[in-house]
């Protein structure tokens, strides 16, 4: 993904909210401990305990003596709020909107297909070089149940209810980078290079 990619760049810690939450899970973690429960119930991952996993993330050395890439958080007002008071001492540099129209969204995603071992990405258009098993360990690569047309067109309205107000709410604070994702994947890369080097 261009996350991790930037994050490579960089030389940064890739840190996304599903990243977080397996990491906290297998280690224990106070809130990893109540993410797992809650999960376990089947039920969803509060702000309250989706925020504490990112806090005790964002405390590890790797994020504290070289910055990071949040990739797919803050997801919510009351989610950004709370990042706030986690990063007061140390603020975010730039908050990047990668702009894509929904109709690009949902063709990209309901032909993207994943490996089940090692999460690499694929696509319809872009598939392994042997019937969807995966080139780089073997693994059987499938569409998740996630990117189905249903669940991406459920997951667009619930973005334009709840992660789109952050637009304005980063804006306000002079942190928000406008990106155009059309184009290549090395075009939109070189953007979001610029995006991060003019916030300095």
């Amino acid at each position: 993904t261009q996350a991790t990619r930037l994050a490579e760049h960089f030389g940064v810690p890739h840190i996304s909210t599903g990243d977080m939450l397996r990491a906290a899970v297998a280690a224990g973690t106070e809130f990893g401990r109540r993410a797992k429960e809650v999960m376990d119930a089947g039920q969803l991952v509060s702000d309250e305990i989706m925020v504490g996993v990112v806090d005790e993330r964002l405390d590890q050395p790797d994020a504290v003596t070289r910055g990071y890439i949040l990739d797919g958080f803050p997801r919510t007002e009351a989610q950004a709020l709370a990042l706030e008071k986690i990063t007061a001492d140390r603020p975010l540099q730039v908050v990047v909107d990668l702009e894509v129209p929904e109709a690009v969204v949902l063709e990209r995603i309901t032909k993207r297909r994943v490996c089940t071992t090692c999460g690499r990405i694929y696509s319809v258009d872009a598939p392994p070089a042997q019937d969807w098993t995966c080139d780089t360990d073997g693994g059987e690569v499938v569409q998740r149940d996630d990117d189905t047309e249903e669940a991406v067109r459920r997951r667009l309205e619930l973005y334009a209810a709840e992660t789109l107000p952050l637009v304005a709410f980063y804006a306000e604070r002079g942190l928000l980078a406008e990106v155009d994702g059309l184009g290549s994947p090395d075009e939109v890369f070189e953007r979001l290079l610029a995006a991060v080097a003019a916030a300095g």
